[in-house]
């Protein structure tokens, strides 16, 4: 474009230059100098001319396209879903979340075909008549329960951007995890008080029976006495199991770095539970191959074989053998060589639906037994977290008569992932 308005500035200049020398030659009175000084001047307005046009300079066609392509990026990049509707609530754009969400969301259809909840769809009118934005809630069932906190404001358009008014854009804040946390934190604090409660309930009774009617009754008093002090036992194990809980999910993330023989330590839980195990009439046997060094902390790996083999001899020991097994073997759900802690009873099984459930706090098969065994129902959850931080599996097999078999897999020591692969003495 500029170079046609030079072009033009040039021609201009020749015809006026000719123009001139056309009209003194008509009139007879042709002065060279004249013409020369027409020329030049005709030549210095076609330079200024040339030079004086305003060049057009055009936009980059571009940019308004980068821009959008970046507002693409960022919207597609953020992880929680995003919609954006215009003042009819019609959809104008999604971000990948909430098609996600929504499989039903289409560019140019109104949202309430894809979200059907009043609360979301009124709180965008009410956006567009307040101009401020409001939170609220929304759930969905299915495929699975989800909560979701929207937040909609307003989004200014630029001046003649559909007229200037705002379109309204909505955030959707996953809010399921923090529920189900939340969840399990009142249902933690409910179990355990209630199971504090109960002991505390019978020595406050006792107590005051020893006051009153039995303050003179000898009998009476030793057997209550002894009452108290198993309640009172019952709530120092309890006490005793929340605070381990507690320290071992406080550092499940950092895994055991030195080396252990698990050999000798389920050797020194087999000959400790061996008197408890004869007191019950139950055989227990212990067959291992030789010495199995893993990376692990010596004190937890005592309290995951105590909690198996004590469970096995008190809840299936009606069958007479508790059997304990270590050796090495390729796990199969990582396909490496692995060291398995097996406690295998003969007693009368699990049933399927409760298998899933044995490791959360406080879940029992039977509560009414495992309370007269002095269980608190933390012992599994316990050994959960304690294979966890060792990088380990726990299996638990078992069928109704079929007895159980609980199995802790732990990654096998290999000497060259230490620079000293001493073995810590059990």
């Amino acid at each position: 474009m500029a170079r046609g308005t030079r072009r033009s500035a040039w021609t201009a200049a020749a015809v006026t230059a000719a123009g001139l020398g056309v009209f003194c030659a008509g009139r007879g009175t042709l002065d060279w100098p004249l013409v020369a000084a027409s020329l030049v001047a005709a030549c210095a307005g076609g330079i200024i001319g040339s030079l004086g046009q305003s060049r057009v300079v055009r936009a980059p066609e571009h940019a308004a396209s980068t821009r959008h392509s970046v507002a693409e990026a960022l919207l597609a990049n953020i992880p929680d879903p995003v919609i954006l509707v215009d003042r009819r609530a019609v959809v104008i754009e999604v971000n990948p979340a909430a098609r996600a969400l929504l499989p039903a969301l289409k560019l140019r259809h109104p949202l309430s075909f894809a979200l059907r909840a009043p609360d979301v769809l009124d709180g965008i009118e009410e956006v567009l008549r307040t101009g401020a934005g409001l939170k609220t809630l929304y759930a969905t069932r299915v495929p699975t329960e989800r909560a979701f906190e929207v937040q909609i404001g307003a989004l200014p358009m630029p001046d003649g951007a559909v007229g200037g008014q705002p379109n309204v854009v909505l955030f959707l804040r996953d809010l399921t995890s923090a529920r189900r946390l939340e969840a399990m934190r009142v249902d933690f604090v409910a179990n355990a008080s209630h199971e504090l409660r109960t002991p505390l309930a019978s020595l406050l009774g006792f107590i005051e029976t020893l006051q009153g009617p039995a303050r003179n009754d000898p009998p009476a008093r030793e057997r209550f006495l002894g009452i108290m002090k198993s309640q009172a036992q019952r709530m120092a194990r309890l006490v005793d199991d929340l605070l381990s809980l507690s320290r071992i999910e406080l550092r499940e993330h950092v895994p055991p770095t030195r080396p252990v023989d698990l050999t000798r330590i389920a050797r020194q839980m087999v000959d400790t539970q061996g008197p408890l195990a004869r007191a019950r009439g139950v055989t227990l046997t212990f067959d291992v191959d030789g010495p199995h060094p893993i990376l692990g902390e010596r004190d937890e790996l005592l309290r995951v074989v105590e909690n198996l083999i004590e469970n096995a001899v008190k809840y299936g020991g009606s069958g007479g053998l508790v059997a304990v097994t270590l050796g090495r073997q390729t796990d199969a759900a990582t396909s490496r060589d692995g060291i398995v802690l097996a406690v295998r009873d003969e007693g009368p099984g699990i049933a399927a639906e409760h298998i899933p459930r044995l490791t959360e706090r406080f879940y029992r098969v039977d509560v009414a037994s495992s309370r007269d065994q002095g269980g608190t129902g933390l012992g599994l959850a316990i050994v959960k977290h304690i294979v966890n931080r060792h990088r380990g599996r726990l299996v638990i097999e078992s069928a109704p008569e079929e007895g159980t078999t609980v199995r802790a897999i732990f990654p096998e020591f290999q000497p060259a992932d230490l620079a000293e692969p001493a073995i810590e003495p059990a």
